[in-house]
């Protein structure tokens, strides 16, 4: 941007100091046809807005959060759902549910498929990648990937009513080994996420503590969005789906 504001800021002290009152020499013979003026005027930032346009362009696109890091690694599926004012990760292919914490093993990559079943979130993880929406009846779908062990906190960036503040959750990244132990815990928690556990869970709360559900029945996730694009029909049929495969 300098190329555009120091001309600007020299031209306009060195027409100040030329055309100034005092300087009779000053003559002022406007050619208002002058080729090399407009080639200046449009040229330059026609260049500026080219050389940005390529580089959101490229740049945008390599951190495509639909992006998988390396599809030949299969990736740890996590649901996501956003509720008054807590988040719930359902793990499709454990069977298993927690609340406010996500964990997940370092080194593989982590692909999350996010929505709401309350007003609009903003899922984000500040340490391990960008911001994005969750909204009633769509999803959403973010890679994310720990290099290491560690914690990292996550929360809503998005505006949601009393208990926004609060909705905080962890991300725990842990070695392989552990995350299997963590998943034995879970399943040892003895409480099913049914019809009647998650509508008392749906319910607002503010600063709630995390809570483990050892067993999600197949198609939970998509009767969560399907219940927002069609009514109660489509998630009639998601159960009758489910319960065909069962």
């Amino acid at each position: 941007m300098m190329v555009v504001v120091i001309p600007v800021f020299a031209m306009t002290f060195a027409f100040a100091w030329r055309y100034r009152a005092s300087n009779a020499k000053a003559r002022y013979e406007p050619d208002w046809m002058s080729g090399k003026i407009d080639a200046v005027v449009w040229v330059v930032p026609a260049l500026i807005v080219t050389s940005v346009g390529i580089h959101v362009w490229i740049y945008t696109h390599s951190l495509d959060p639909y992006k998988p890091f390396d599809p030949s690694v299969k990736p740890i599926q996590v649901q996501v759902v956003a509720q008054d004012w807590k988040w719930l990760f359902v793990y499709p292919e454990q069977r298993i549910a927690a609340v406010n914490e996500l964990a997940f093993p370092s080194g593989v990559p982590l692909s999350l498929r996010i929505t709401s079943d309350t007003v609009m979130n903003s899922f984000f993880i500040p340490a391990l990648g960008g911001q994005i929406y969750a909204m009633a009846g769509m999803q959403t779908q973010l890679n994310l990937l720990a290099d290491e062990p560690g914690a990292f906190v996550g929360r809503n960036t998005q505006y949601s009513g009393d208990g926004f503040a609060d909705q905080q959750f962890v991300a725990i990244a842990m070695s392989s080994e552990n995350f299997e132990a963590w998943v034995r815990k879970v399943r040892e928690s003895g409480k099913a996420l049914d019809d009647v556990a998650y509508a008392d869970l749906a319910k607002p709360s503010i600063g709630h503590p995390v809570a483990y559900y050892s067993n999600v029945p197949p198609g939970f996730f998509d009767k969560i969005v399907l219940k927002y694009e069609c009514g109660p029909a489509c998630a009639q049929a998601s159960e009758r789906t489910d319960a065909g495969s069962e």
